[in-house]
């Protein structure tokens, strides 16, 4: 579904907690930028979303990373965070980042003592929740001694493949939007791909894969295997897409395709979100089921909207690639 507007935000559909108070911003004459981080925010903060930070699923060593992203679309200005431990809120300093740095991306520890030192307090990030699920999962092929030394073992990698379920780990909130100003702000937050090999990044917080903003063509954001994006250039693909004329729904399908033709032993769900300049809107998944809000200044409350199916292949580890 495509639909004119002016002041408008798209978000994914765990975005419904933060919308409203994201659109609120608009409505006071606020920025994108802002509204983009307000609505995150509360996200991040909803203890019953295990896709970032409150609740959000550990990696294999029983640790919760966060990775995020927010660009503004008028300068092209951005920030990104990634594999940050012990600090909530990552889109707030990845917009730090953005506005304090000449700097880009800080991962790892560069990136926790950043958050330190910008005044950020530091927290426990991982629920009792999430870390009962999180052994679940290991002892259905770990027994109890692996898993209560899982730091010390020598063959982790081998592990990854065994405790990742693609279409159940991976999960991200995407946050578009225009202003009335007329400037496009995009903004991506996670915990990443649950049970992931430690230190893995995916296209959260990787500029041009998970996402990208331009004001003079529009936006777009992604959620998935975020590996793919990584190998598409997946946002910055959508937006190009509109820079040289297509249509919303035209430029989606394209930048679908390049996700159909990439190859390899790992390819899975993906979905992503865009945004053109004059306040149109579409969303896109190669699964099911999949839907992604809406909201103008004129609504009471966010729209639901189906995002459109385009299949694409799909494979996992040694199975050939299929069709979706």
């Amino acid at each position: 579904m495509e639909e004119d507007g002016g002041v408008i935000i798209v978000a994914s559909s765990n975005g419904i907690v933060g919308i409203e108070q994201a659109m609120a911003v608009l409505k006071r004459g606020g920025s994108a930028l802002d509204a983009v981080e307000t609505g995150i925010r509360l996200v991040e903060a909803n203890p019953e979303d295990h896709s970032v930070w409150l609740g959000g699923y550990p990696n294999l060593l029983g640790e919760v990373e966060l990775d995020a992203a927010i660009i503004d679309g008028r300068a092209l200005t951005s920030g990104a965070v990634g594999a940050m431990q012990g600090y909530p809120h990552a889109i707030s300093v990845a917009r730090r980042v953005m506005e304090r740095l000449p700097h880009v991306f800080l991962v790892g520890r560069g990136a926790e003592r950043f958050a330190s030192e910008m005044g950020f307090e530091r927290r426990e990030l991982r629920t009792e929740e999430a870390m009962r699920v999180w052994k679940e999962r290991l002892l259905l092929d770990m027994n109890e001694e692996q898993v209560a030394h899982v730091a010390k073992l020598a063959d982790l990698s081998k592990w990854v493949e065994l405790a990742t379920d693609p279409q159940r780990t991976m999960g991200t909130v995407n946050f578009i939007a225009q202003d009335g100003q007329g400037d496009i702000c995009a903004g991506v937050s996670t915990s990443g791909w649950a049970w992931k090999y430690p230190g893995r990044l995916g296209d959260s917080p990787v500029v041009g894969a998970g996402l990208y903003a331009d004001n003079r063509y529009g936006a777009a954001t992604c959620t998935g295997m975020g590996e793919m994006a990584i190998r598409a250039s997946t946002a910055r693909s959508m937006v190009l897409y509109l820079k040289v004329g297509m249509p919303l729904r035209q430029a989606g399908r394209e930048a679908m395709k390049d996700l159909d033709d990439l190859g390899g032993r790992y390819l899975g769900g993906m979905n992503f979100l865009a945004l053109d300049h004059e306040g149109r809107h579409a969303g896109f998944t190669n699964g099911d089921g999949d839907a992604y809000l809406a909201m103008t200044a004129e609504m009471k409350q966010p729209e639901r909207i189906e995002r459109i199916r385009i299949p694409t292949r799909t494979c996992w580890g040694s199975e050939a690639a299929s069709s979706a």
